[in-house]
């Protein structure tokens, strides 16, 4: 093994989790001497392997990623939760000849299910949604021709995906399977709108499956495509257009960080604030919360995507709070569970654990039913020599050892 190469892995992984050397040393039982040492490659000639299991452990990374240059891919999420589990039975039941309700009440209940997804109940959410996609399917089967209920249909499968990834790679696979189906059946409908909600999905799925830049080039040739009719379709059409744009923003981000990467994500951001000023204010239309503020909080969040943590915590500043304050919870959450990863980055360990306890508070589901969310509460609460109370105390109910 080539210490140098090892202690600059180690240097990389110690930084990305926000832990100094003196918090890495702490957790390793050693000083920040033996840290600086380790790191510029002076410990040994052929560092222990327990040295190096340990360091793994500490930074929650394979071994391999200390041991080899390309890195290696993470173990999958094997086993998604109870709620995520019901939905994806029913994507595999067969048609049972049932009569659906009315097209009114499966659009009472799409509407219900969307509210509680915003409001971040997912676990309400998996216990209504089966019968949802159920009936909405029956219905579009009945229907022979495009329209109403194939519109109906993709806006349920397109809650769907978006159910399913909050749950990350666990759902992956399914996830992409319900967005392609979203996009079929929005195409079915002929409405634009439809087309390019649906069209997100389908390329926060190709992210999902680590392909960003694929990802970021659908969504942009959906909203080129689509931008014409998009527009023309008021609020609606414009909420979907500059949702395309902050998704290819958020795809972009997944790159390799680089001048050029920073530079291309911003420039969709911008894009999508071009459309926000068409549209004037902030809207919930089609539950996008698209507007200025939701555009603000995209630019932070591809910037803390970026690992830029000053940046990020920057352009927080020129976020309205009393704007933000009338956006949807789920916004509000991500919004502080992003500025939480800035301000690790930055070395602000209190305030990001103030930051995920106010997350915590809001929208609990949306802090401990997220793998890379209680990542991020295992990263603050290890890079504290004493955890507070209240921030040990919630890695408990995350499931994690405070």
């Amino acid at each position: 093994m080539e210490t140098g190469r090892i202690g600059r892995r180690i240097a990389y992984w110690r930084e990305r989790r926000g832990f100094t050397q003196t918090d890495f040393g702490r957790l390793m039982g050693q000083t920040k001497r033996w840290v600086q040492d380790l790191e510029g490659g002076k410990r040994q000639v052929d560092p222990r392997l327990s040295v190096l299991v340990r360091a793994a452990e500490v930074l929650r990374i394979p071994l391999e990623q200390l041991l080899m240059d390309s890195p290696a891919s993470p173990p999958p999420e094997t086993t998604p939760p109870a709620e995520a589990v019901a939905v994806i039975d029913v994507l595999y039941r067969t048609e049972d000849g049932e009569r659906p309700p009315p097209l009114a009440d499966l659009r009472r209940a799409l509407a219900f299910c969307c509210v509680a997804f915003q409001a971040c109940h997912y676990g309400a959410l998996g216990r209504d949604l089966p019968a949802l996609l159920l009936n909405a399917q029956r219905a579009a089967d009945l229907e022979t021709e495009a329209g109403e209920a194939h519109a109906l249909l993709s806006r349920t499968l397109q809650l769907t995906a978006s159910f399913l990834h909050k749950y990350g790679s666990s759902t992956a696979v399914p996830a992409a399977l319900v967005a392609d189906r979203a996009l079929s059946a929005a195409e079915r409908s002929g409405d634009a709108v439809a087309i390019g909600a649906a069209s997100r999905r389908v390329a926060k799925a190709l992210a999902y499956q680590g392909r960003p830049e694929a990802a970021r080039d659908f969504a942009v040739s959906a909203a080129r495509r689509l931008q014409e009719d998009l527009a023309a379709a008021g609020p609606l059409g414009l909420s979907t257009l500059g949702m395309l744009y902050l998704s290819a923003a958020i795809s972009s981000a997944a790159s390799e960080r680089s001048t050029a990467a920073v530079a291309r994500a911003t420039s969709l951001v911008d894009h999508a604030g071009e459309v926000a000023e068409q549209q004037g204010v902030d809207l919930n239309e089609d539950w996008t919360a698209f507007g200025p503020t939701n555009v603000g909080l995209h630019r932070v969040d591809v910037l803390a995507r970026f690992e830029d943590g000053w940046s990020a915590l920057e352009a927080a500043e020129g976020v309205d709070a009393a704007a933000l304050a009338g956006l949807t919870r789920e916004r509000k959450a991500q919004h502080l569970i992003t500025m939480a990863r800035a301000q690790l980055l930055t070395r602000r360990k209190s305030e990001a654990g103030k930051s995920l306890l106010r997350a915590d508070k809001l929208a609990p589901e949306e802090v401990r039913r997220r793998k890379s969310t209680v990542d991020l509460v295992a990263d603050v609460v290890g890079a504290m020599p004493v955890p507070s109370g209240e921030l040990r105390a919630l890695a408990e109910r995350c499931g994690l050892r405070a």
